[in-house]
């Protein structure tokens, strides 16, 4: 990916070789980012309890909140972790027991290698050991934007049911040329101000990015190395999938995932239909938290 450094060869992850990169760009970076997401979770308004698993990966950070069956395990987006995604945890755990993994090779409190190759495949195994190094059985798995894709790859029997939220993984994601000035200058200089200007096009029309989302994607450009986004699974991944109740929603105005594009998708690859979120983009911000619950309702019964 650009912006990468070389790999390190050889290592083996779960009986398989793989070229491996980290995540920071270097030791400041990391430890900015550790400091940001155990400081954001320190200051939780809710009750949350931290464990630290070991996997074929790495030491991977699980966030966890309330009780209730089934058991909801959120895989979040690109860049993003529990710390990030505390008020998706507060919204679910009201209604289940749900736990938040910070991905591996992503920003936050694991492992911060990743493979240089055939990521999806790799963290679908990742996401197959957390469930069972936790003993975490008949879960509801919710993937946000990447998370989504990670959640499609896992075929642990462990799984019940899944609920996808601006899926990646399906189809490829759209840049158009505002998206991709937005991002480059947001990349080259991650100031508050083009980290706002960017995520402006990641919500509705008028819409603002919530503070502590501009926050984190300022820090998370200048201390890591953000990836791009996963290609489409293959469609007979797709199709096993579909063996399970799966309900998938998008903002209305995603400009990554229009739903005139990944309706027609969804429906050919998985035979499910879409559920279009009025007034949401990509970036699911709390105002739009209760229709991710009632999505994850329709599956989790």
């Amino acid at each position: 990916m650009p912006g990468e450094r070389r790999g390190s060869p050889g290592t083996v992850l779960f009986g398989h070789t793989y070229s491996v990169s980290d995540v920071y760009k270097n030791p400041r970076g990391r430890l900015a980012v550790r400091q940001w997401c155990t400081d954001t979770l320190a200051q939780a308004d809710f009750p949350i309890t931290r464990t630290i698993v070991t996997t074929g990966a790495g030491e991977v950070a699980l966030v966890s909140a309330g009780d209730g069956e089934p058991h909801v395990v959120v895989v979040p987006g690109t860049g993003f972790n529990a710390a990030v995604a505390l008020p998706w945890l507060r919204a679910l755990s009201a209604r289940w027991a749900t736990t938040v993994v910070d991905l591996p090779g992503q920003p936050g409190l694991s492992d911060p290698h990743r493979p240089r190759r055939d990521r999806a495949a790799w963290y679908g195994r990742v996401l197959d050991e957390i469930l069972s190094v936790a003993d975490l059985d008949r879960v509801v798995l919710v993937g946000n934007s990447l998370g989504a894709a990670v959640a499609l790859a896992a075929g642990s029997p462990r799984i019940a049911a899944r609920a996808l939220v601006s899926p990646a993984g399906i189809i490829r994601l759209s840049m158009d040329p505002a998206l991709v000035v937005a991002s480059t200058r947001w990349l080259l200089r991650p100031t508050l101000g083009h980290t706002r200007g960017m995520l402006r096009l990641f919500v509705g029309p008028g819409g603002e990015p919530p503070q502590t989302e501009v926050d984190w994607m300022a820090l998370m450009a200048a201390s890591c190395r953000p990836t791009l986004a996963p290609p489409p699974l293959p469609a007979q991944v797709l199709a096993r999938r579909a063996e399970l109740p799966c309900a998938v929603g998008v903002g209305e105005h995603d400009r990554f995932l229009p739903p005139r594009r990944l309706a027609p998708a969804l429906r050919r690859t998985m035979n499910a239909d879409l559920r279009v979120f009025p007034g949401m983009g990509h970036l699911t911000t709390p105002d739009h938290l209760d229709e991710v619950v009632s999505l994850v309702a329709g599956v989790a019964s």
